[in-house]
């Protein structure tokens, strides 16, 4: 029996194994910086209203995101996409080394014990700092959707196994790169712990620059260039043009179909959920309970290797396992798990490490849930949407539905975020002797939210037809397509293929 790749050719594996090279830095990276500047954050903030200032922080970022998103398309209409994504992942490489600069450069030190000792800067700057960072997130983390045409081809079986492949080395270096973050913040304090990233990320982005072109895409991209010859800022505005048509697009399919209505509490609240216990939740939790926010990152690194285990056993059981509905129930149940946050805590100090390490194991099951049902639900959008796209279609349902599912989850997370954080900050600032107890706030927001949340994704995995079985076969009469190609990148393709009114007729 041979290898599963023995199909691709020498130039697809070498391209293969280049990207999974640079994207392991990115998200090992990637860990070290987002948890460290969650800490520095609400650390910096002042107490009256630090939580509350983290949601609009995490929330802009989220936003800015979404237009760095929206300013691929042209990008890579006229650069070749690894070159897009190597200058994305180096910007946010220099940005990154700004913050710790700017710390040190003003005074901020190695911390002694558990004492930070932080420069003398504005916690102001920050805001800008991380909005751009956010855009250059956004469009690496949408090349990482469009890039693999550009590696493997076009070939279904090719891209399912490198998707598989990719997905797998890219949540053990999330995994590892949390609990490593962890021992950084410890050491060398949350300032100056990301230190490693603009390192990982120059060494990214050079790893990537050796990505052979595949002759068919090289051909391909000549052809784009030569059918659009306006400014790049005309091609990004036509990028919102289209977004904002896609947004409305996504929201007429959605809003009018028993198909579809299922897919904002089954998707995007969920997504909010999850990124909300990751980024904030525990980090207040390790800050204010366990009292040593390095913890954090620990629970994060076990939040990741669950993602890993349900993404894996969707692969593995996706023709035992035909439709989502089982994983989202199970997500549903596993949401219910966060009431142990306001209930049970360590009694001494010493054993707060103990208990990070058990509240990582906890959250293993609970990303489980939540992944397994995003990685099937991808396929089910897929499929369900099949049926209504049109070779003249100016705007792809399918990318339409993503896009609408996307925006409203942003939206969700910018607004949510502050009112969350004012909740935890309300229990702060009312703690008897500045104790700074939060489980009050972890009541409401950990305990109350999150059973509201089970309850209407529990719900809502009722309302297509036929989803009263326990596994059902099908649901409204759609045959989910086992082609291995990820919704997501399924979207983004077809977005950026030429409309066929740009094609001009071939010549006799």
């Amino acid at each position: 029996m041979g290898s599963p790749y023995d199909h691709f050719t020498s130039k697809e594996k070498r391209n293969l194994i280049i990207y999974i090279a640079g994207i392991m830095m990115y998200k090992f990276g990637l860990e070290a910086f987002t948890g460290s500047i969650t800490l520095l954050a609400s650390d910096r903030f002042k107490d009256v209203g630090a939580y509350t200032n983290l949601g609009i922080l995490l929330g802009i970022n989220q936003a800015f995101q979404c237009v760095g998103s929206i300013a691929i398309a042209p990008l890579i209409r006229r650069f070749p996409t690894k070159s897009v994504l190597s200058g994305a992942i180096l910007m946010f490489g220099i940005l990154s080394a700004l913050i710790v600069i700017i710390d040190v450069a003003t005074g901020g030190q190695i911390p002694v014990g558990k004492i930070q000792r932080y420069g003398n800067w504005n916690i102001l700057i920050l805001f800008p700092i991380y909005s751009i960072i956010g855009i250059c997130h956004g469009m690496i983390e949408l090349i990482r959707r469009v890039i693999p045409k550009d590696i493997v081809g076009g070939d279904v079986i090719k891209l399912k196994q490198m998707d598989a492949t990719v997905h797998v080395f890219y949540e053990v270096a999330g995994t590892a790169g949390a609990f490593f973050s962890t021992f950084l913040v410890l050491k060398l304090g949350n300032a100056i712990a990301p230190a490693m990233t603009p390192f990982l990320f120059v060494f990214a982005s050079i790893i990537w620059r050796f990505i052979g072109l595949l002759d068919s895409d090289h051909a391909n991209r000549q052809h784009l260039e030569s059918l659009d010859r306006s400014s790049l800022i005309v091609q990004i505005g036509h990028g919102f043009k289209y977004f904002g048509l896609s947004i409305y697009r996504g929201a007429q399919i959605i809003f009018t179909s028993r198909k579809f209505i299922w897919l904002i509490p089954g998707y995007s609240i969920p997504l909010f959920t999850h990124r909300y216990l990751e980024s904030q939740l525990s980090p207040a939790f390790a800050k204010r309970i366990l009292k040593e926010g390095a913890y954090a990152q620990l629970m994060v690194g076990g939040s990741n290797f669950g993602e890993l285990l349900g993404a894996l056993f969707v692969l593995f059981f996706a023709r035992k396992i035909k439709t989502p509905l089982p994983w989202l129930r199970l997500d549903a149940l596993g949401l219910l798990i966060i009431w142990i946050l306001p209930y049970s805590y360590p009694k001494i100090p010493e054993e707060s490490l103990s208990y990070a390490w058990t509240l990582a194991a906890i959250w293993i099951p609970v990303s489980f849930g939540w992944a397994a049902g995003d990685v099937s639900l991808a396929a089910y959008i897929q499929s369900a949407l099949a049926a209504i796209e049109r070779p003249d279609d100016k705007v792809s349902p399918l990318g339409a539905v993503m896009a609408f599912l996307y925006c409203f989850y942003i939206i969700l997370y910018a607004s949510l975020g502050p009112v969350l954080g004012s909740v935890i900050d309300a229990a702060i600032n009312s703690a008897p002797n500045a104790s700074g107890d939060i489980r009050p706030a972890l009541f409401k927001v950990g305990g109350i939210m999150y059973t509201v949340v089970a309850v209407v994704l529990l719900l809502a995995t009722f309302i297509p037809k036929g989803s009263f079985a326990l596994n059902p076969e099908i649901i409204d009469d759609v045959e989910i397509r086992d082609d291995g190609v990820d919704g997501e990148l399924a979207a983004y393709t077809e977005e950026y293929k030429p409309h066929k009114s740009e094609i001009p007729e071939a010549k006799a």
